[in-house]
């Protein structure tokens, strides 16, 4: 249910479960819509009329986690099949690609990147299908950042 608030000339959508009163705010006049549908407040004594503010609570969102993409060296891959793989999947320069080749040539896993959960699942099965319709063994995981 949304009401119409007519206050200083000035006309918004209120959405009563949406916002929280607070006792300090000042008292809506009498004669707008909000007013009649809302019950009278009361002050803290519960004598007169109170003062109620309308606040707009934001929801809060968290950032997803990562997940690290990372591939794993073997001897039979060819180097240029993996530097191949590090351009069109996951978009690298030759010279990027040539370095984390050779990185993971040298000490056995390398980081291709860093995605969301469905991104990274997503580029490893790429991986994976891709080197073994090419029947390479070459192997592409993932793990939480």
């Amino acid at each position: 249910m949304t009401l119409p608030i007519f206050e200083k000339g000035l006309m918004s959508i209120v959405t009563p479960h949406r916002f929280r009163f607070h006792k300090s705010a000042a008292p809506l006049a009498s004669g707008s819509p909000l007013a009649m549908a809302l019950p009278p407040r009361r002050d803290e004594d519960g004598n007169g009329p109170g003062v109620a503010i309308i606040t707009r609570t934001k929801p809060q969102v968290k950032k997803p986690p990562l997940y690290r993409v990372l591939l794993l060296n073997d001897d039979f891959t060819p180097m240029e099949f993996v530097v191949h793989v590090l351009q069109n999947f996951f978009n690298k320069s030759y010279d990027d690609a040539y370095l984390i080749m050779m990185h993971v040539h040298q000490n056995g896993v390398g980081e291709c990147g860093v995605f969301t959960y469905e991104v990274a699942e997503t580029k490893v099965t790429l991986v994976m299908d891709f080197a073994r319709k090419h029947q390479h063994p070459l192997q592409c995981v993932m793990e939480r950042n």
